[in-house]
Formats: C-alpha cells, structure tokens, sequence
C-alpha cells in the first residue's frame, strides 16, 4: 500500500457516555484508495464491557459495511454500573492522526497490550519479508478503511509469545512464528476452505483471536491478554519483527468489515480464554456419553459391516460408545436417506434399537450440499421442500445458485432466510421419524460450505448428465514413517515373521521427516439484524476477485467453494459471509437436536467453525494423515481450539488419509483417550484401522480406554465449567506455570484440566521419552498408573523445569497427577459410559509437599436439563445437579456439598490417598475407626476399600 501523503483519520466531536465514549473519525487528508474507495466518514465507539474487558468498534457512519449481526453473536450484556474508572485495562488515544492504545490501569507505563500509534511502530518502508511475494512489505502504518479493504497495526514486544489465529496446522508449533529466534514469520489466512490439514495455511476455520502471554526477564513474572477481532472478512493477519526493529508487529488486513476488537485484561491465560468465552459465547455441555470412545470409517459398505463392527469391538473387550457412519449411509450421497440397498431403513432402525439396548449411541453424517433433483419424477423431499420454503442461495439474478458435491449438483443452505431452520429441523426429525435413523448427534462435513465448482455450474445444466460421485477404482497408498511396505508388506504390523518391519535407521525431532503429503483424500482433492449489508449493498465493489488478494490457500476465493456474488436472503453476499456458514449451520442443528430429541442435549460435531461455534457443537481436527507428524500436529489443534472456546475437539485417531499401521495406531489411540473427543476414522480404501484389528492396539485401547472412564467424572466437571465459566478442559503447561520461559513452546505434552500431564511417544520406534515436569522441583508429581512420585529437581543453574527420560514400551503412555489435586474417580470403568455411571465411586487424593489437597466434581444425570448453577431455584436446593468440594490437610479428606441437591445413588467405595509419610496407626471415617483399610510405604500410599459412603452429606476421614 504505497500511499507517501496519506495519513489516515482525525477524531472529533468525541462524547463521553456512561459505559465509554464515541466519536467521529474523518479523513484526515487525501485518499488512499489502495485497494478499493476511502471511507470518508466513520464511527468509534468504546465501550467498558466488563472489568476485564474493552471493546473498541471502529465502523463506517453509513453502516454500509458488513457486521456479524447480532442475531448470530449477540453482544455480551452492559454491566450495571460505569467501569470506566476502575476496569482493568484503559483506553487511550491520539486524536491526530487518530491512533488508539490500550494499558493496564496498574501498570500504565508498560508496553500497551494493544499500539497503533505510528511512533510505536518501526519506521517504514520496509521491504518484503517474502521477496518472491511483494504484499508481505509494509509501506506505512495508518489505518486504513476501505469498502473492500480494512488495515490497521499493533507493536507487540519484542518476541512476544503468540497463541492461535486459527484454524492452523502451524509448522512453528501452538506458539506462532513472530518472525523472531530464526523465524520468518507468520501470514495467518482467514477463509475457511476444504482442504486436507495442509501445513501453514488457512483450513476450516477462522477465529480472528489470540492470547499474548508476555514474560519480563527483569521480574521473572508474566502476564496474559487477548485480542478479539469480531469480523467475519476475510483477512490475512501477519506477524512479524522487521530487521533491527526494537518491537514485532501485528497487521490485520481485512477485505471489508468493520473494526470491532475486544481487548482481554487476564492477568492468568486460562482467564483470558474465559474472558473470550465471555464475549463469544461459553461452549455447550455435551452428555456424558460424547466423552466415550467414538468409531467410524469411510468405507463401512452397509448395515452388516457396522453391525459386524460393533460385535467386534465387544468380542475384544474395547468399549464402544458410539458407532458413526460416513456417506456410505446414503442413497446417491444425498443427505437424510439411507441406501435402500445396503442401508436398508428397517435394518438401520433396527442396528440404532440395538444399539440403543446396550446404552450405546448413534451418529451419522450430514453434508452441506442439498441434491438438486434430476426430473421431475425424481423424488427428494429435502430438495423440493426447501425449494418450496425458498431456502437456497441464489445467483445474483435471483436464479437457483446450483453447485457440485457427492451427489452430483447441490443447492446450499442459506441460514439467513428466516425459515431455514424450520426446513432443516423438518429435514432431521423425518430422518430420524420416518427414515428409522434414530440418531443420538449429528456430523456436520464439508460446510465451509465444499463445493467441486467455483461458480454456479449447474446453471443450465443437464441435471441428468452429472452422476455422483464414484468411488470406483480408489486406491489408497502411503504408510506412516518408518514403515515400508515394499519390504515389509500392506499389512501394517509391527512384526512380519518375527522381524520387525520398523524402516528408519535413526528419528529426531518431531518425528522422521515428512515429505510426502499424498494419498487418497476425498475432500482436498475435489477441489438479528447487522449494521450494514456489506459488498451486497455497494457499488463498484469486485466481489469475485477483490482488489487485494489475501493468501488464500486456493488462491481465488471462489475456488473449492460457493461462489462469492451467491446471493443471500437480507441482501448479503458470499464474500461478506462465507466464513459464518458453519457456525450458521451448527446453531440450526443444535436448535434442531433440542426439538427432534426433546429432553436430550444435542452432541454435533463440525468441520468448518467461526467465533462462537462453542455454544453449538464440537470440532473434529479435519482430514489429518496417518503419519506420525500429524499424531504430534493434533497437539496444537486441540491447545488450539480451547483458546476459540470450542473444548470438545480431537483429531481422526490413528489418521484419516494414507494407511495407518500397527505402532502408530497403538500409540494414537492412547494418546486420543486424553483428549476431549475421541474418534477413531479413516478413509475409504485405506487399511482397516478399528482397535481390534492388532492385538497390540486392542491392548493399548483398553487400557487407554479404562483410564478415561475412570476420570469420566473429572471430565463432566472440566466441561461443566466451560459451559459456565469458560474454562478450557485441555490446557498448555504455562497456562499453570506461567513464569517458566522453558514451557512457553512446549506442545508435545499438555494438561487434562490443571492436574493431570501427559507425555505420549510422538516417533516411531521408541520405548522411552523426554517428559517436561513444570514447577522447578517445587511440585510433587506422581505416576497415574503406580502411584509413584517422579523425582523432579532443577537441571542445572539456569533453575529451569527438569525434563527426564521416562520408560514408555509399546501400549503405555506416560501420565502424572499433580501433587496437591483430588480426583472423583469411577472405581469399576464399564463397557460403557452409562455402566461406568452407574457403578461406585472412589477418591484419588495426591498429597502436596504440606499434605493438602483439593478439587472438586460436577455430578448429575449426564444428559437432560443442564443446571449447572441451580438455576430452577437456589444453589443448596436444585434437584438436578450437585457440586462437590474435596480438601485434604493434616491428615484430613473431608468431601461436602457445595450447592445442590442432585441425589447421588452410587456409594464412594474406595478412598486412595497419596503421599501419606508413614503407615497410621489408625483411620477414621465419619467418626469411627475402621479397619481394612492397606499401606503402601514405596509410594506412600493408603487406601481404605469397602468404604460405602454416601456422598450427599458430609464426609470426613482422617488418618494418624
């Protein structure tokens, strides 16, 4: 943007308000017109949202410009008195040339968290840090806005860490490449698009968010923000440290919009999160049946191969929550049938019965694209009714838009006509009525939305001279590293006649290198009322390939996708609103799920997301590969999406496309059981991947497995408190320890709420692994599987957190509990998670280095009304749920209530205490002594079985 004289706007006529402030912004000087025309006219508007949070909106007087309307993401509430005065952060300004920076009210001379003041930033120009790509220079710092192109730049530290602005699967790790240590920096693409988990670049989603965690070196202390631009634009966000700058940087540049950023104080970086969770929308509370263990495939041919599946799973002992199915399910690949051949409805609905029977659950797929019917004597309701209730996209003639999927040509949902969801809801509860697909959740595929064509192709077409899709012919190569199947053969074993089929001479890093990114991939190789209608509603604006081209991976906008002039009920276009499909989709089938399954919470899980998507379903980490890098990928995606609010995430187990094998699947399968949503899934073609198909796997899967239900209680509770609070279940290592540099880049291990860390083999051929143990010797940590304490002390003189080589052989993960933390634990893991449920309870205390302990529990039905703060009356007495507190000290457990009156019909059966010094010479329980109760010297460790005690009054224990 090479504009010498212009200078961006002045503030005038500012008004101080109650809740913040507004003013005008005018140009200041001669227009620009980099890329499209200067707004001439704008609005700032500041608002102290909350005591942790700003928000500074910055939009056109005209309100022309696109906003994500309020009916999609409603703002958060005013509070009830002014904050100006005593909010955590503090909005300053210059009015000319206007520029704004955002402090900490007690620290205001420190570096803002927030700088756009031109003298704050390195003086430019400064040439391409990409000298094959001249748009990555920076020729000035004003701000800019445009109808089609927004600017505007921050200085961030020197080095600063960066966390997310994703969807990514980023080569430089969870911590994001600010061009600093050897880095080249980072252009993070949001447009969400089909593609199969390609490295640095955009995918799925788009969350315009990150979390800044910012160390001093002088002080030995850090402290955490965050930055959420609420546009749906899309954009490019670089991040970069120009040659001998004194700051890094951060740009956004937006293909139209609005400015509306929200500003997070923390201080901690699990309250930054929750401060985002705040303003998009805490995630909803799954059933307790979405945290078991999930299967799928692309290639299950018909009922019999999933019925088969099922009696497989059970014959070899893997407990089976939930069994899915991919568009194998469908007749032609349209969405809400099943094959009448090989999915026959009776024998669907009567395997989903069964299914049901055993406390076992059913998901299928749902795609984006809507069949076009072919004549008129072809019969498709979900076509010709929505064609009826006139909820398609259109071209901007007003004619059907008509694009390509699975099924041949397809018609798109359009969520902003007002009767979408009636006609998508009708859609599911005749699927599930009438169809005898009694499903439990939905899978949400290919909604960014996909398409095979990048314009309305349909559009006076031959409907009947485009088949669907064949999958004839598929043949699926590629193997995980380090196994060769020239050598060794397809079968993926780890041993072949007593010889071990392990390829590679040596392995270092993240795994063996990684060249090859092919294989067979259905997917990538396809190729309220807002504040303005955006590109829909303005003139001379190029909508098919505006002005600045932003790094979409495609390259042009259209490309794999809905064109971006399809048309919009309200007057929208594509190119304001592409990014919002998703979400749009999942809001509509989660208000679906609540009338088609009424007194059941909805459980869906999607591909493409945006800001908010949280509060209606999960997100599975796309069409990953079976390699062992991509095992070590899902780390950051899942550390990812806890920052964009969406807890329930995990990535296609053992790998989507290419061919799994015997090791990696063991260790990915283990790994997977310590993330929020666990899915086995793979490609049509590829090997077989299902846990029973190598003894070892089935072995690693059970016990993997039996541990996850026996912390089932823990997770509801991790999830409750996202639901209402929006605390992230899954966390990065500094999250708790946030003054220990050594942590702020690891993302090969990571915490399961703040007291359980894991350490899973990440490269092929290995028996032991490197493990990071946070605190610097200060925290206890003990061995989840022995109960034995780690023996953690500072390295050397740099007092950094010891990193020990641990014994991991094939079928074990490394995982520690810290001292300090209770556990409610289920004390006899079931098949499933409702005989997991129904059985005792016991108590996992792990002592501190003071002998005190504490946690806590959320117990009630695991499905139904969500009442997770007593909201059908007061705490002490709502029927639906009850909150535990656990507290050990001085040779005290007691457990109590803290709100509620959720009557808990399973007994705490057994009590395990760790950490206790010496054998006691007594153990008291509810003010009696008790005997049977064992002590383990070795690992200080007592356990007292046969307890039987209820658990909705008080409970005491003591030992001495």
């Amino acid at each position: 943007m090479r504009c010498p004289s212009y200078t961006g706007y002045t503030l005038t006529s500012l008004v101080e308000l109650q809740h913040g402030l507004s003013a005008q912004l005018q140009l200041a000087g001669p227009t620009c017109n980099a890329f499209g025309s200067d707004v001439a006219n704008l609005m700032l508007e500041v608002t102290y949202q909350s005591q942790s949070t700003i928000r500074v909106n910055i939009f056109d007087t005209a309100k022309e410009q696109f906003a994500v309307p309020s009916s999609i993401i409603p703002p958060p509430p005013l509070p009830t008195k002014s904050l100006i005065n005593d909010s955590d952060l503090v909005f300053n300004y210059d009015p000319s040339p206007f520029a704004f920076w955002i402090t900490r009210r007690s620290d205001p001379d420190s570096m803002p968290i927030f700088d756009t003041r031109i003298s704050s930033l390195p003086p430019t120009p400064i040439p391409p840090f990409n000298a094959s790509d001249p748009s990555t220079a920076f020729d000035g710092f004003p701000l800019v806005f445009e109808d089609q192109y927004l600017q505007i730049t921050s200085a961030l530290p020197l080095g600063t860490n960066i966390y997310g602005l994703g969807e990514v699967v980023a080569s430089s790790g969870f911590r994001r490449d600010i061009g600093t240590g050897g880095g080249s920096g980072t252009i993070q693409t949001h447009w969400n698009r089909d593609d199969a988990d390609p490295i640095d670049q955009n995918i799925y989603g788009s969350h315009p968010v990150y979390l800044e965690h910012r160390y001093n070196v002088s002080t030995g202390n850090a402290v955490a923000s965050g930055v959420l631009l609420l546009s749906a634009a899309g954009s490019d966000i670089l991040l970069q440290t120009p040659p001998t700058s004194p700051v890094s940087l951060i740009q956004y540049r937006m293909l139209g919009g609005t400015f509306d950023f929200y500003f997070f104080s923390g201080p901690n970086d699990v309250d930054v999160i929750a401060q985002h969770g705040a303003v998009s929308g805490y995630p909803f509370m799954p059933p307790a049946w979405g945290l078991g263990f999930h299967l799928c495939r692309w290639g299950y041919h018909n009922v019999s191969d999933d019925i088969a599946n099922v009696e497989a799973m059970r014959q070899a002992g893997i407990p089976l929550e939930v069994q899915w199915n991919d568009i194998d399910l469908y007749h032609a690949f349209r969405d809400f049938t099943t094959d009448p051949i090989s999915f026959p409805a009776n024998e669907i609905k009567s395997f989903i019965e069964n299914l049901t029977v055993n406390h076992q659950h059913y998901i299928p797929i749902v795609d984006a694209g809507i069949a076009v019917t072919v004549n008129d004597t072809d019969a498709y309701d979900p076509f010709t009714r929505g064609s009826e209730l006139d909820v398609f996209m259109k071209n901007p003639d007003g004619s059907l838009y008509i694009g390509q999927v699975w099924p041949g040509y397809s018609a798109f949902p359009d969520w902003f006509v007002d009767n979408a969801e009636e006609w998508w809801t009708e859609a599911l509860m005749n699927w599930s009525t009438n169809g005898g697909v009694g499903f439990s959740g939905i899978w949400l595929d290919m909604n960014e939305a996909s398409s095979f064509c990048g314009y309305s192709c349909g559009t006076g077409a031959n409907f009947s001279a485009l088949a669907p899709y064949s999958l004839a012919d598929v043949v699926v190569v590629g193997y995980p590293e380090c196994y060769n199947e020239t050598a060794s053969g397809p079968s993926g074993n780890m041993t072949v006649n007593g010889t071990s089929t392990y390829s590679c001479s040596n392995v270092s890093g993240s795994g063996a290198s990684v060249a090859m990114r092919a294989g067979a991939n259905r997917r990538a190789t396809m190729r309220g009322v807002g504040t303005g209608i955006g590109a829909g509603g303005e003139t001379g604006i190029n909508v098919t390939y505006p002005p600045y081209a932003i790094h979409n991976g495609f390259g042009a906008l259209s490309a794999h996708t809905v064109a971006t002039n399809a048309t919009h009920a309200g007057g929208y276009l594509e190119l304001d609103v592409h990014n919002l499909f998703g979400t749009m989709e999942a809001r509509a089938t989660y208000l679906a799920l609540q009338k088609v399954r009424p007194g059941k919470r909805p459980f869906i899980i999607g591909r493409s997301t945006f800001v908010s998507q949280g509060r209606w379903a999960g997100h599975w980490l796309g069409d990953n590969y079976s390699k062992w890098e991509y095992m070590y990928l899902s780390i950051q995606g899942v550390l990812q999406f806890q920052i964009y609010q969406i807890p329930m995430v995990g990535a296609d187990t053992c790998g989507f496309n290419g061919n799994t094998d015997e090791e990696l699947c063991n260790r990915w399968m283990q790994l997977s059981a310590f993330m929020p949503f666990y899915r086995n899934h793979n490609t049509y073609g590829a090997l077989p991947q299902e846990p029973y198909r190598w003894d070892s796997v089935a072995n690693a899967s059970k016990i993997a497995i039996q541990a996850r239900y026996s912390l089932l209680a823990y997770w509801y509770t991790l999830f409750a408190n996202a639901s209402t609070t929006g605390l992230p279940p899954i966390r990065a290592l500094f999250y708790e320890f946030p003054d220990e540099p050594e942590l702020f880049t690891v993302d090969r291990q990571w915490l399961v709420g703040k007291d359980i860390l894991v350490t899973p083999v990440l490269e092929p051929g290995q028996t032991t692994v490197q493990g990071i143990f946070p605190g610097r010797g200060n925290v206890i940590w003990r061995d989840w599987w022995t109960h034995a304490p780690v023996s953690v002390s500072p390295t050397d003189s740099s007092n950094q957190s010891t990193t020990i080589t641990l014994q991991a052989p094939i079928s074990h993960i490394n995982v520690h509990i810290r001292g300090g933390s209770i556990f409610l634990l289920y004390d006899q893991p079931g098949y499933t998670t409702y005989e997991t449920m129904n059985g005792p309870y016991s108590l996992l205390a792990s002592l501190d280095g003071d002998g005190g302990a504490w946690g806590d529990a959320f117990v009630d039905a695991g499905d139904g009304e969500f009442d997770v703060m007593g909201s059908t009356g007061s705490r002490s007495n709502s029927t639906l749920a009850r909150r535990l507190a656990f507290e050990a000290s001085e040779g005290s457990l007691s457990v109590k209530t803290r709100w509620g009156a959720y009557n808990i019909e399973q007994k705490l059966e057994t009590i395990i205490i760790l950490g206790v010094g010496k054998e006691p010479e007594s153990v008291i329980v509810q003010g009696e002594q008790v005997n049977g109760w064992v002590y383990d010297g070795g690992t200080e460790e007592l356990v007292l079985a046969g307890a039987a005690v209820d658990l909705n009054g008080d409970v005491e224990v003591s030992w001495a």
